[in-house]
């Protein structure tokens, strides 16, 4: 097999493994593709490829791959059903028998997804054309489902075995066409989360279509209003044509408490306004471009992050397996060319791959740019030349990054391999665990890192592999949930920053990209020791104090009890409040407001930890004796996914992977009862029980289950916790809350450790 930097693979750097030769590709054959046309994200299309066999012709059982990336969400193939979403045939212009198949992980990754076209009788002379319709549309079919995401160059990429030697060349000059997003139907308006009075901000608009892509509007004039004064604030103006998001710059406001902000009558998340030291920068600090197994650039990343999405910081952690020396040298180009403090954050960084019995994913973050890749190894990558770098373990891994004496910091999280906190966790380089991510939401996670000894912070990002950093809807795949944000405290904008707020803990995080304000504090009578580093590290401490904000550690504490206080401010209702000391619940708090006759049904869990962990949901929630109105999804991120509601049913479908998805209904009355039908729970109960309490039918798996509850006709969107709570002897004090909002979203604040 021919070296592989010889081949122009789309989006891969030089060095980079690939299952295809080069032996005389120019002479193999050549490939077409019609229409070539911008096609919107997530409709249907219809294509026609044509291979055109070249000098050697096509031998009998030769084949033709036609394949898309391990990440996309474009239709799965079917060769069966003429009028069924996403039927592909093939024919031969000689007639030579050919046979379909299609499997999601054949060819090396990161094109994986793969449908094999073969000669299964005959072969093929120079000039004769296999004609492959992707999508064909005349039996009925509506076509193929297309990616849910945006991609400048979408590819199909072709590749032909004419010697039937199962050596597949990739042909010369790939076709190519853009995907770009449908309609608007959801629009944003983005403040800070908190600013002090007089200090300048600024707001970003955008406007996303169905799936979750900024689209451009139409030019036209907008309107703008503020529920408090604020300078600079235009009361109209125009919006630029073509432009995916508007940003109006330097505005100010003196109002105190909530700024919230109506673009033509739709809300923006609420500003604090207030005095603080700290101050808040969202941050995704997880996602990889297609120079991985992710889509489009590195630049193009960068960009949405900064522009669409309008996060503060950003870490691109690329799969280390797969980054080549010149990739390293590329993304390093990235980090240095988008970072600009008080404007955007790129904080170098890469992704430990680890095997799972070796320690599992790790990301590594730098707060400076030249620094080395110690790869979980070599597996995508020829050029073995670096591999003694290589760290096969994490504990090797944790080794080899304190040998260099340099700031460096790890973030377990989960991904395709979850980290195994039971087999390496480094209490110095790992301060914080991703609890969620567009892989789902792992609380399990944070519980692994207590029972280990972990005092970490919480983070959420999206481990991204579409291309939308910091705004990461999961689309039509096996990501089930929608990206998180992780809000940073940090001292300053910038690198040095924002990585000063990771290594001491001051951070909070969100689920769905959402924008909350958030503050937990912890008082004590009696000073104790403050720390920045694990004390068990052995370090001495860096104060005293008896007041302690989210992350920090106090050592050498003699109070029986602790005052504690949690401040929260949403764009939207709060639905719970649940008050914990490490994985024990030490309270729910809901609203202080009664039940109405909003019922909410939802269903949560997965399988289990691994890569299977996704778990399907099907089946009906009725009524029986009254009726509902305004039957509303919530979580439901995969839109092909049936739901249908008439006055007393719904039949649904629906995936969770740790999270949950719920349906919301106005009830008329409560004299009927509530029937479930579905693939792991039933149940029938009066709706009258649900008045006094929640219902909850346990589905096995991990946290898989459904419940049912009733909402306040109206909820706040603030609510204030203030709690005595009694501290533990025989093990660490970690107390946090985890926030539940009526849109779905989720936040969890940073545990404040209190060692006694």
């Amino acid at each position: 097999m021919s070296r592989p930097r010889h081949l122009d693979v789309p989006n891969a750097h030089a060095g980079h493994t690939a299952r295809f030769t080069d032996y005389r590709a120019a002479e193999i054959g050549h490939v077409a593709l019609t229409p070539t046309d911008p096609v919107e994200a997530g409709a249907y299309a219809s294509f026609t490829l044509v291979f055109t066999a070249g000098r050697f012709g096509m031998d009998d059982t030769g084949s033709l791959r036609i394949c898309t990336r391990q990440v996309s969400d474009i239709g799965r193939p079917q060769f069966t059903d003429a009028t069924a979403p996403n039927y592909v045939t093939a024919e031969a212009s000689n007639g030579a028998k050919l046979t379909l198949e299609f499997h999601p992980k054949l060819n090396m990754r990161p094109w994986s997804r793969t449908i094999t076209i073969t000669v299964a009788r005959g072969f093929l002379h120079p000039g004769d054309t296999i004609t492959v319709r992707l999508g064909d549309t005349r039996g009925g079919s509506p076509g193929l489902r297309m990616q849910t995401y945006c991609e400048e160059h979408f590819h199909f990429l072709v590749l032909a075995d004419v010697f039937a030697t199962c050596n597949w060349a990739l042909l010369p000059q790939q076709p190519t066409l853009p995907v770009v997003p449908g309609p608007a139907v959801r629009r944003l308006a983005i403040l800070p989360t908190h600013r002090a009075p007089g200090e300048a901000f600024s707001l970003l608009l955008r406007a996303d279509d169905r799936w979750g892509n900024p689209a451009p509007l139409p030019a036209g004039r907008h309107h703008l209003a503020a529920l408090a004064p604020v300078a600079g604030l235009p009361a109209e103006f125009d919006w630029p044509e073509g432009a995916r998001s508007h940003r109006i710059e330097g505005l100010t406001t003196e109002a105190r408490e909530g700024l919230v902000i109506l673009w033509d009558g739709t809300p923006s998340n609420p500003m604090r306004v207030a005095q603080t030291g700290l101050r808040p920068y969202w941050a995704d600090l997880h996602g990889q471009s297609g120079e991985t197994v992710g889509t489009g650039s590195i630049d193009a990343l960068a960009r949405y992050a900064r522009d669409l999405a309008g996060v503060d910081a950003i870490c691109h952690q690329g799969n280390d397996f797969q980054i080549t020396q010149e990739g390293w040298a590329d993304f390093q180009r990235a980090f240095a060319e988008y970072d600009e403090s008080g404007r955007f954050v790129f904080l170098p960084g890469w992704e430990w791959s680890g095997n799972t019995a070796l320690g599992g994913d790790r990301n590594v973050l730098y707060p400076e740019g030249g620094r080395d890749l110690h790869r979980s190894c070599h597996a995508l990558v020829e050029d073995l030349s670096d591999h003694a770098s290589d760290a096969n373990d994490a504990r090797e891994l944790h080794a080899k990054l304190r040998a260099e004496q340099r700031p460096v910091l790890c973030i377990p999280h989960v991904g395709g391999r979850y980290a195994n906190l039971e087999y390496a966790h480094d209490k110095y380089l790992e301060r914080a665990v991703e609890v969620h991510s567009d892989w789902g939401t792992f609380d399990w996670l944070l519980h692994d890192a207590f029972r280990v000894g972990g005092r970490v912070g919480i983070v959420a990002n999206s481990d991204g592999h579409k291309g939308r950093q910091g705004a990461s809807h999961p689309g039509a795949s096996q990501f089930g949930s929608y990206g998180g944000l992780t809000c940073l405290l940090a001292p300053e904008f910038s690198r040095a920053g924002v990585f000063d707020a990771l290594r001491r803990r001051h951070h909070y995080a969100t689920t769905n990209a959402a924008r909350v304000f958030a503050d937990a504090r912890v008082q004590i009578e009696h000073e104790a020791n403050q720390h920045i580093d694990d004390p068990a590290l052995g370090l001495p401490p860096d104060g005293r104090a008896r007041v302690a904000m989210m992350g920090d550690i106090l050592s050498g504490v003699r109070d029986a009890t602790a005052r504690f206080r949690a401040e929260i401010m949403a764009a939207g209702p709060i639905e719970r409040i649940l008050l914990f000391n490490r994985e024990t619940l030490l309270e729910t708090i809901r609203p202080d407001h009664p039940p109405g006759t909003r019922l909410r049904v939802q269903w949560e869990g997965s399988e289990y930890r691994g890569r299977g962990r996704e778990t399907s949901w099907q089946g009906s929630i009725a009524l029986d004796g009254t009726t509902w109105s305004d039957v509303t999804p919530i979580n439901r991120f995969n839109i092909d996914h049936r739901f249908e509601a008439d006055d007393t049913t719904l039949r649904f479908q629906g995936v969770t992977t740790g999270g949950f998805q719920a349906m919301d209904a106005q009830l008329s009355g409560m004299g009927g009862r509530l029937r479930i039908d579905t693939n792991l729970v039933q149940a029938d109960i009066p709706l009258a029980a649900l008045q006094g309490q929640e219902h909850v039918w346990e589905a096995g798996g991990l946290g898989r289950r459904m419940r049912a509850f009733l909402l306040p006709q109206a909820a706040p969107s603030k609510m204030v916790v203030e709690r005595d709570i009694t501290l533990r002897d025989d093990a660490d004090n970690a107390i946090y809350i985890r926030a539940t909002f009526e849109d779905g979203s989720v936040l969890w604040t940073s545990p404040i450790y209190l060692l006694r």
